[in-house]
Formats: C-alpha cells, structure tokens, sequence
C-alpha cells in the first residue's frame, strides 16, 4: 500500500513515500483511511532530534478518519503515529476501543479539518467554560493563534460569542479577524514584561499554545478568578512565575491533554464538535489540502512555525 514512511539511519532519519509499504502491528481493527492532517507532533516525529518516534520505521500521522467494516471512524492520539503505524498510510491498524463513531453532520474530511488540534481546541473551550468563564467576563487571548490550536480556538470562541483577541508572531492579521478574532497582538505584547510579579488585568480567561515566557505572562495578566487552558509548549517548557497570581486573584492555569483522553470523554467531545463546537470555518478559511507526495514539505513547514492553519491530508 502507499505509505508516507519515516526511518531512522546512521545519518538520522530518512522520510518519503513508498508505493508497497507492508501493513504491520497489532489492532484489532482495520481502517481503510481516507483523510489525516498535518500537526507539529508529525513533524517532530520524523527528525532525528524530535525525540517521539518509538519505532522504526514508523507510518507518521497522530489521527485518521475513514471506514472500518463499513462504518465511518476517527482516531486520534494514544500511540497513533508514534509507537505505531499512524495515518499516512492508506490503511492503519487500530485497537478497537480507541475508534471513535464518526458524528452525524462531519464527512471524514471536516473530521481532519479539525483533527487532534482541533479536538485540543475544544477541549481548552470546554475546560474554561466549566471554570466558569462566559461571554460576559471580557476579552479571551489565544496565543500561537495562527496554528492548527490556536486558530480553531479562535474560530470556536468567536462563534460562541466571546471578544477574543489572537496572539501571533507570524499570522496575517486579517486572516485571524477573519475567523473572528477582534484584535491581534504580538507575541511580546502577550508574555508583558517578565520583570513584574503581576500585570494590569487584561484576560477573563485564556487558550495558550505556547508555554514558556508566554504563558508566563498570561498568568500575570488574568482578571480575578480567571483560567488559562494550556495545551503547548512551541515556546518552551519552563514556566517562570510566582505564586502571586494564585494566591491573590485567585486565578486556576488548566492543563488540556489531547493524547490520553479517555475513550467516553473523546467521544462526548467529538459529538459536540459536530454541534455546538463546531468551527465555522471548516471547509474554507481554517483549512487547506494536499496529498501524501506533498507531505514532506509540509512536515518541514510546520516545524519552521510556517503553516497557517488547519492542512488535511487526501490519502486515499
């Protein structure tokens, strides 16, 4: 079959797409994929210092919708495209209790289109919401807002209502307002000066896709009794911050982890996702496609910080 395949050598690691790649591993289930999409995790995997990829050679892509005995699936995250096979290939073999039913109103291509970040967005929105935020609080940032997770969240917020304002260091403005974000600042502007214990109070509540000196500054600058809900770390993994924030605006930072959900709560996800959730932009301004021969310049893209946006894969 075609497979989009990652390798390790002596000299690192070697990716491309084979036209008679062998389907191996365990699974109980076997999904004839049609979509999957481009995430930094899949870039990661296929470089020698990405430090995720546990078996080689190994089928990159950390989610896939298709058919499987008929009936339309997705799965995404577990072990997907890290210590197995994942959706880059034209058919993928996946333990049974990590599929997911394909929600009514979603075709296997908008499933892509939202994909693991978008999934990590609605998570982050369902997070804060149970923390108590509402339309009413004030102004909500994303930073990383022109990624795959920021822009999804960006387009699920302002379809609920919220202000929200986009923090990025390479998207076009009018792009992001697009979407539905009111204003647009910079990365800098977002992590505030590093020097002070606490900022004025600018956010009722947060999407942070970054970690570092950003996060660290969305902490500082929260409204009493806000959240942030963090889900990455393209900026760092060190967070820099006092107890200040906590104690004294009583504010909550809310890990999001889109890997290891379990089964019951991915689904419930999923089913909003195709509802209420569901990103306006699906099939236009958040998303564009390519096939499995244009994958390797896209996995260089995204680990550049260069792809704006949601990019699904055509595998089949």
């Amino acid at each position: 079959m075609r497979a989009f395949v990652a390798e390790k050598t002596d000299d690192g690691v070697t990716r491309g797409l084979r036209e008679d790649f062998e389907l191996e591993g365990d699974g109980d289930v076997v999904v004839d994929v049609e979509y999957s999409s481009v995430n930094y995790k899949d870039g990661l995997a296929t470089i020698a210092k990405g430090q995720v990829a546990r078996i080689s050679p190994l089928v990159p892509g950390i989610d896939l919708a298709g058919t499987a005995d008929g009936a339309p699936v997705l799965a995404h995250g577990y072990e997907l495209g890290v210590a197995r096979h994942g959706g880059y290939a034209e058919q993928a073999r996946v333990p049974a209790e990590w599929l997911v039913p394909l929600p009514d109103g979603l075709s296997a291509r908008q499933a892509m289109a939202i994909g693991t970040a978008g999934y990590t967005a609605a998570r982050c929105v369902m997070a804060l919401e149970a923390a108590g935020l509402s339309v009413d609080d004030g102004p909500v940032l994303v930073t990383g807002a022109s990624g795959g997770v920021g822009s999804t969240a960006v387009d699920i917020l302002a379809a609920r209502g919220y202000e929200v304002v986009a923090s990025s260091g390479s998207s076009d403005p009018a792009w992001l307002k697009e979407l539905g974000a009111s204003e647009v600042i910079s990365r800098e502007d977002a992590a505030g000066d590093a020097g002070r214990p606490m900022e004025k109070t600018r956010w009722a509540g947060a999407v942070d896709c970054v970690g570092g000196a950003v996060l660290a500054g969305v902490v500082r600058g929260l409204k009493y009794g806000g959240a942030v809900a963090a889900c990455g770390n393209t900026g760092g993994i060190k967070l820099e911050a006092t107890v200040l924030p906590f104690i004294l605006r009583g504010v909550s930072l809310l890990g999001v982890d889109s890997v290891q959900t379990p089964i019951e709560a991915r689904r419930e996800t999923w089913a909003r996702l195709a509802t209420d959730l569901r990103p306006p932009h699906l099939d236009d301004a958040i998303t564009r496609e390519i096939g499995l021969d244009e994958l390797d310049e896209a996995l260089s893209a995204v680990l550049r910080g260069e792809l704006q946006g949601r990019t699904v894969v055509r595998v089949s």
